[in-house]
């Protein structure tokens, strides 16, 4: 039977809930991750059960949520949204690590045209923070923030080297409690046989300086490992891992060709890492956040008990952190959040319960790898399509019109997601569908801020579609100015007689345009003043919305379609 029990199951089954703890923000915590368990999706009557609270509870955390931008409630489903990722984007962001390594990971997958990872240590387990993986038929499908039981990967015998024997004990202890690692979703059950000898490996690896992972996970996957040094006391910063595929190379194949390769990387990292600590102690600290939990009041004067301000208040906390914020102290967190020191102090406390901080001496906190797990993996590899069409569907809904999103391929703009409305005369185009981007809103806002030469090649020999087609290079290139300095790009009858679209550019989180939005009417319906009037402003809203989800999402990830 459903109850409002704190969920533990983050932490050790031993360790007792503090009485200072708040149990909102504990049952809060255990609804985000079994939405990222279940891949981002689950229903309000499936999330009663997995979390064994009431239903009542679960409504009123999921609104709570949703108001936060961190879900969205899709008739019966709780759907992750981007904006959960500024939790994980917090503790990468405190890290530093993907910043400064992530580029060299991506040169090395590209070198070696194989997938390369980085991990840290989480408890007895890894856990990524970064990914370069190859697009074949057969591809790694671990993303940002999957967690692997340590023995059964490369990079967990090189963290093991650094255990204590409470963290042995620990780990012996779970092996006992779930022998068929049940509890790590982004792997397969373990297999009948026992994989080699940990405590042996870890060994091995301590001499070796590297280690291997011969099909541990599952067949056919292998990889090899090297630890990255921190500069400033030695110990293992993170692990670099090439993986591949025995189909291309055996594990015998790994250390013999791409182990030396690999070992270069990492001295380059290595470097990277020694030149980013220099940096940083030239560089003044980064301005701290000011008032992040203020807005919170007046939600639950708004939405009354339907608003669980004390979770609120509690996810706030975590953004305190990011970066040049590595570690806090509970009146840098209070200054950061504008809450009381005794309301940020029970979020602390709860949260290393939760196993989510980790005090760090000086009476300073820090996040742990843990953050990931709320919401990152399901959304480390999304799509622009993807983010972007539950926005065309608001908007379409708002507007009555069908609404698209669109990129620029050659000289075509290309449909990747859209929106259709019912009416007797609507405009019928399918994803996937390409038009040239001279005639078309979408293509002149997506040529508005393109570099010269795909700007030339697709004006070049332009032909009319209609009597009303600019083809003269010189009105094109007018037009292309026009969009630059209104924002937005109105196109009448160029593409197809009757059809009037209007289109606004979507940037990413460097100003760069990389698609367009727009909605498209017949001409009899109302003028082009008209339009204008009623349509730029929802769509220019539209926009803002998509671009704060590519912000976010993009931040430490690479989005697809992009």
């Amino acid at each position: 039977m459903p109850t409002d029990a704190p969920d533990t199951t983050l932490v050790d089954p031993a360790a007792a809930v503090p009485a200072e703890a708040v149990a909102p923000l504990i049952r809060g915590v255990a609804v985000l991750r079994q939405l990222t368990d279940a891949g981002g999706t689950l229903s309000l009557s499936g999330l009663e059960r997995a979390t064994g609270l009431a239903r009542s509870t679960v409504d009123r955390i999921t609104a709570t949520l949703a108001r936060m931008g961190y879900v969205r409630l899709d008739g019966r489903d709780t759907v992750l949204t981007p904006r959960i990722m500024e939790l994980g984007n917090a503790y990468l962001a405190a890290l530093r690590l993907p910043s400064v390594l992530d580029a060299r990971a991506d040169a090395l997958a590209d070198e070696l045209d194989e997938s390369v990872s980085l991990a840290v240590p989480d408890r007895d387990g890894i856990r990524f923070i970064h990914q370069a993986t190859r697009r074949r038929a057969m591809s790694l499908s671990f993303r940002i923030g999957d967690l692997l039981p340590a023995e059964r990967t490369a990079p967990g015998p090189l963290f093991a080297t650094e255990w204590t024997d409470a963290d042995w004990r620990r780990w012996r202890e779970r092996r006992s409690a779930d022998p068929t690692d049940e509890g790590f979703p982004a792997v397969p059950v373990r297999p009948s046989p026992e994989p080699p000898d940990f405590e042996r490996r870890a060994v091995q690896a301590r001499q070796d300086g590297w280690a291997l992972d011969d099909q541990l996970i599952e067949p056919g996957l292998v990889a090899v490992s090297v630890p990255v040094r921190d500069p400033r006391t030695g110990g293992i910063a993170c692990v670099a891992s090439v993986v591949s595929h025995t189909s291309r190379h055996t594990a015998e194949d790994l250390r013999n060709s791409l182990l030396p390769r690999l070992r270069s990387a990492v001295r380059t990292m290595e470097e990277d890492l020694a030149d980013d600590l220099r940096e940083a102690l030239r560089v003044e600290s980064v301005a701290a956040p000011s008032g992040l939990a203020t807005w919170t009041g007046a939600s639950k004067q708004e939405l009354g008990r339907e608003f669980v301000e004390s979770l609120a208040r509690g996810l706030t906390v975590l953004t305190a952190f990011g970066e040049g914020r590595a570690e806090l102290t509970l009146t840098e967190v209070a200054q950061a959040t504008g809450l009381a020191r005794a309301t940020a102090r029970r979020a602390l406390i709860t949260y290393e319960h939760l196993g989510l901080v980790t005090p760090s001496g000086d009476r300073r906190f820090a996040l742990t790898p843990r953050v990931l797990s709320l919401g990152f993996p399901p959304l480390s590899r999304t799509s622009l399509p993807s983010l972007a069409t539950p926005h065309l569907t608001a908007l379409a809904a708002r507007i009555h019109e069908s609404a698209s999103l669109a990129i620029l391929v050659g000289r075509d703009i290309q449909y990747t997601a859209r929106v259709a409305t019912s009416h007797v005369m609507s405009v019928n185009i399918a994803v996937g569908t390409r038009f040239p981007a001279y005639a078309t809103a979408l293509g002149r806002a997506l040529l508005s801020d393109a570099d010269p030469t795909p700007v030339r090649q697709a004006l070049a020999d332009p032909h009319p579609l209609t009597p009303h087609t600019l083809t003269d290079p010189t009105a094109l290139a007018n037009a292309l100015e026009t969009v630059r300095s209104q924002g937005y790009a109105l196109v009448d009858e160029e593409l197809e007689a009757g059809l009037r679209s209007i289109a606004v550019p979507i940037r990413d989180r460097t100003g760069r345009v990389v698609a367009a939005l727009n909605t498209a009417t017949h001409v009899a319906g109302r003028t082009a003043e008209e339009y204008v009037r009623d349509t730029l402003p929802e769509l220019t809203a539209t926009a803002s919305d998509i671009e704060g989800d590519l912000r976010v999402a993009g931040r430490f990830t690479r989005v697809s379609g992009v």
